[in-house]
């Protein structure tokens, strides 16, 4: 069954193709604020119209970030239009994304992710400037071995460990240790033996384009164990749905290899972190928007939107770098794009003109996101700080296109740059989204609500006595 066959156009299809894949269960997914996949399955006895139509009730006060307890009532509206079968379970299961609703207005619930970055996709129409944001994700990963993770009162630790590891270049294996370990930064491209993860990868991809994800390719990153699988762009929605897939499929492969996979940030000290490159561009009637005739063939309304995206960078970091991980990958030094900049094929800006030939690629690839973002919240911010960009001709000022890491110490003073902290970055969405309550994309509740929700997890962080603190103070 092809993405097409479960791109369904009515409940009707989606029934017949229920019985004509002899599915027993029916899983509903949706995404809480912060941007976990959460599901409840149905029996295939219970899955009717009526069911699909009206949707299926759930406890919204169990969901961080959502309800309080006498207003819990809430309900998944099942979109028929995107639906696959499930390549991990055991009984045949058709998975199913949903909205959110809100149960007393019957309209869509305000915290709910999937539904902003609908309401993100309507204003940009209606703004008249665009009909159609493609979106795509580049999202790396690591893969290891082995996981300890021990946060109690009197031992606070982790413990990683990896085959491709360069630590483990001297290990005692059974059988012997083989060698072939990639370097410190080493990881780009190599072949096996040194890859060790063609074979899982190849089997992500495979997994991704099963589920319905148009794939590309798959390649090792820089770091030992890390690696990224390449997907087509799509409609801002669709890629944010794709997003969910991507990680899903990522972990649960790696799973089944018996190895674990992990979208954190900086997971290895000393090594290059794991980021999420988007690229960006905008259509109206299916002619491109982004090409023109100013720097690197872009089109003075891309610039206008780099400027944007550049002049509200500190409040999109709440979003696009959502954790507190997320600031131990973007520093110098380990091709973190941490200066707000652009240029073209210049990795070391922000935003980053990527070469194409055709008018139709013409983007920008904004560099200083992450996988721990909420892809629907995330994609729906950086289009609604380039709309603004655009609605205010915000101009970025000139390229950047020497070496920004290089720069000398007196020339960076004057370069503004991400936030350095989480903390830092939800202050900044505190200070500065106005431009996101356009459209009554996002609202101020939804940002107040998620604001508070993560500053929970920074006080945890700040709170929380380091290892590093014991080596470098305990005799102090």
């Amino acid at each position: 069954m092809s993405k097409q066959d479960l791109k369904f156009k009515n409940v009707a299809e989606f029934l017949k193709a229920i019985d004509e894949n002899n599915i027993e269960y029916v899983d509903f997914n949706f995404t809480d604020v912060k941007g976990k996949l959460q599901h409840t399955a149905q029996h295939v006895d219970t899955i009717d119209k009526d069911l699909m139509e009206e949707g299926i009730y759930f406890d919204g006060s169990s969901i961080a970030g959502w309800k309080s307890i006498n207003e819990s009532d809430m309900r998944l509206q099942p979109d028929v239009g995107q639906c696959h079968i499930d390549p991990f379970s055991a009984q045949p299961t058709m998975k199913i994304f949903c909205d959110v609703v809100e149960p007393s207005t019957n309209k869509a619930y305000h915290r709910d992710p999937r539904s902003i970055s609908k309401a993100a996709e309507a204003y940009l129409k209606s703004t008249g400037l665009a009909d159609t944001a493609y979106f795509g994700p580049e999202a790396e990963f690591f893969i290891f071995d082995d996981v300890q993770i021990n946060v109690s009162m009197n031992h606070v630790g982790y413990k990683v460990d990896s085959e491709e590891g360069p630590y483990n270049s001297g290990t005692e294996y059974e059988g012997g240790n083989l060698g072939h370990h990639p370097a410190v930064k080493g990881g780009y491209f190599p072949e096996a033996p040194v890859d060790k993860l063609s074979d899982i990868r190849a089997e992500m991809l495979t997994v991704l384009r099963s589920v319905g994800v148009p794939v590309e390719k798959h390649h090792h990153e820089v770091a030992p164990s890390q690696c990224e699988l390449g997907v087509k762009f799509s409609t801002l929605t669709e890629c944010a749905d794709n997003m969910q897939l991507y990680k899903h499929v990522v972990h649960n492969v790696a799973h089944s290899y018996g190895k674990t996979a992990t979208f954190l940030p900086k997971p290895i000290y000393g090594d290059n972190g794991s980021g999420m490159h988007v690229h960006q561009s905008l259509f109206k009637g299916g002619k491109p928007l982004f090409a023109g005739d100013q720097y690197a063939d872009l089109s003075e309304m891309c610039l206008y939107y780099i400027g944007g995206i550049i002049k509200h960078a500190k409040s999109l970091n709440a979003f696009t770098n959502a954790s507190t991980n997320s600031y131990k990958r973007l520093v110098p030094g380990f091709e973190a794009p941490v200066i707000l900049a652009y240029s073209a094929r210049n990795r070391s800006a922000s935003c980053r003109i990527p070469y194409a030939l055709s008018p139709k690629a013409k983007r920008v690839e904004v560099r200083f996101p992450d996988a721990t973002a909420n892809p629907y919240l995330a994609f729906s911010a950086m289009l609604m700080a380039g709309l603004d960009g655009i609605e205010n001709k915000i101009h970025p000022g000139e390229a950047m296109d020497q070496n920004l890491y290089e720069l000398p110490e007196e020339e960076l003073r004057g370069i503004p740059t991400v936030c350095g902290s989480f903390r830092e970055a939800l202050e900044s969405l505190q200070a500065d989204h106005e431009y996101l309550l356009k459209g009554d994309v996002f609202s101020t509740d939804m940002i107040e609500g998620y604001i508070d929700l993560k500053l929970g997890e920074v006080e945890a962080y700040e709170t929380m006595p380091h290892p590093i603190e014991y080596q470098m103070y305990y005799s102090s």
